[in-house]
């Protein structure tokens, strides 16, 4: 009933005052702002993150889906990333490929079991600040995620990693190059912990694929895949 009242209006408007195509679309899309509630925008939003790390997950946690991709495949850390020629002419070339393939592989395995744990967060979310990641950036939804969740992601996401590396020989590969370089004179000693940087490799890595898939679902209304997400993506643009 709303709704035709609001369409009688529009018509009569139209009629009485011979509104421009620019007043009618300004009327439409203020009418349909004007019914979202906070909750409508919430549950939008995180159906797109749903969505997001779905899609992200399930493309992370195949064969190659660290390794191959660019965007988020895991370099060695930064003690050793700047250090990797030296240690390529001291003959530890291949042992830096096969950390470099293990870490990936663990990247992979653990992001099979990410999924849930995201989804547990954002569905945590409030929506307080529903309307202004609406309005935001392309990936303002993404970024909040990210702030608001990191820390427990983290602490959820970190036995994961450790199982998966430890079950690809990631661990034992990278203590016996770390041991390795550190056996060469002159050297600066590294720690062999492995854990925490392949934990927040992941965890980027699995935020920028989420970020990908929010910023289809702002620009295409065809990847908006359910109603809320339609309506509330709809109504910006």
């Amino acid at each position: 009933m709303e709704k035709l009242f609001a369409y009688l209006f529009l018509v009569t408007s139209i009629a009485m005052f011979g509104c421009s195509g620019a007043d009618v679309n300004r009327f439409i899309q203020g009418a349909s702002q004007a019914t979202l509630s906070n909750d409508d925008v919430g549950n939008g939003l995180k159906d797109a993150l749903v969505k997001g790390i779905s899609v992200g997950a399930d493309r992370a946690g195949v064969e190659d889906g660290f390794f191959r991709n660019e965007l988020i495949r895991i370099a060695l850390p930064p003690e050793l990333r700047s250090l990797e020629n030296t240690m390529r002419q001291f003959g530890l070339g291949s042992e830096v490929d096969r950390v470099l393939l293990t870490i990936n592989r663990g990247a992979e395995n653990a992001a099979k079991e990410a999924k849930p744990i995201f989804i547990s967060a954002i569905r945590q979310l409030t929506i307080q600040d529903a309307f202004s990641i609406l309005r935001g950036d392309q990936d303002a939804a993404t970024r909040f995620l990210q702030r608001t969740t990191s820390a427990q992601l983290t602490e959820l996401f970190q036995p994961k990693v450790q199982e998966s590396l430890n079950q690809v020989g990631a661990t034992r590969h990278y203590t016996d190059l770390v041991n390795a370089y550190n056996a060469i004179p002159t050297t600066r000693k590294i720690n062999p912990d492995l854990n925490a940087y392949v934990t927040e490799m992941a965890i980027d890595g699995l935020f920028k694929l989420v970020a990908e898939e929010e910023l289809k679902i702002r620009q295409n209304p065809a990847e908006r895949t359910t109603a809320i997400m339609r309506r509330v993506f709809g109504s910006i643009d």
